[in-house]
């Protein structure tokens, strides 16, 4: 079994991924969810982190600090900081607030601080339309003048985003902005075509789906 297939059994088998009819925050109706608010426990999260690591590191992406968007971005962020430092990489981490305090430490991001020329990757769990991706940036930039390198995010959907471009194009076209991710939605199909995980009657729906919003 290859690294993908792993991870998208991993997905399966935490619940993770799910076949039905789901209403995504971008409007669209889908055949399937990728709903990482499944993962629970610490042996899931601690393997999770394990897999956006290896990404992070396969593609050499050079930044001091994670990012994680509220609210599913937090655990992804944290996680991905111990396994990186579990692998001789110690990067820092930090999240935004819902509001900004104005009280304390105050600011719009807790953890690490974030200064001008830093350079930051973003943690996401999945990017469909792009949405999430340009409401955590203007948030980064008032913060301070840093360097967005990537995004690392655990499926990409391969959708379009709010033109004919995909939301991973149009992140890299729109700011330079190199989005990762652990596997595709063309291998999730695959792994459900060769018998790695189940689905396989939702297949037919899936493939219309991507035939309507596919890039």
């Amino acid at each position: 079994m290859t690294y993908k297939e792993e991870f998208i059994k991993f997905m399966a088998e935490s619940g993770v991924l799910l076949f039905g009819e789901f209403t995504l925050k971008s409007g669209r109706v889908a055949p399937y969810f990728i709903n990482t608010g499944k993962y629970r426990t610490g042996d899931q999260i601690a393997r999770l982190g394990g897999y956006y690591a290896e990404c992070f590191l396969e593609h050499g992406i050079q930044a001091e600090t994670l990012v994680g968007p509220a609210y599913k971005g937090i655990p992804l962020a944290v996680a991905t900081s111990i396994a990186l430092a579990q692998r001789g990489r110690d990067v820092g981490f930090c999240f935004d607030r819902k509001e900004a305090k104005d009280h304390g430490e105050g600011g719009m991001f807790v953890g690490q601080p974030l200064t001008d020329g830093d350079s930051v990757c973003i943690v996401e769990d999945v990017m469909t339309s792009g949405k999430a991706l340009r409401e955590i940036l203007p948030k980064l930039t008032g913060e301070a003048d840093v360097h967005v390198a990537a995004v690392l995010i655990s499926v990409d959907r391969e959708e379009r985003g709010t033109g004919e471009r995909s939301a991973v194009r149009e992140a890299y076209e729109e700011y330079g902005i190199p989005v990762y991710s652990i596997v595709t939605m063309r291998d999730i199909i695959a792994a459900i075509e060769n018998g790695i995980i189940g689905g396989r009657e939702s297949l037919s729906a899936m493939k219309e789906y991507r035939a309507k919003y596919g890039a």
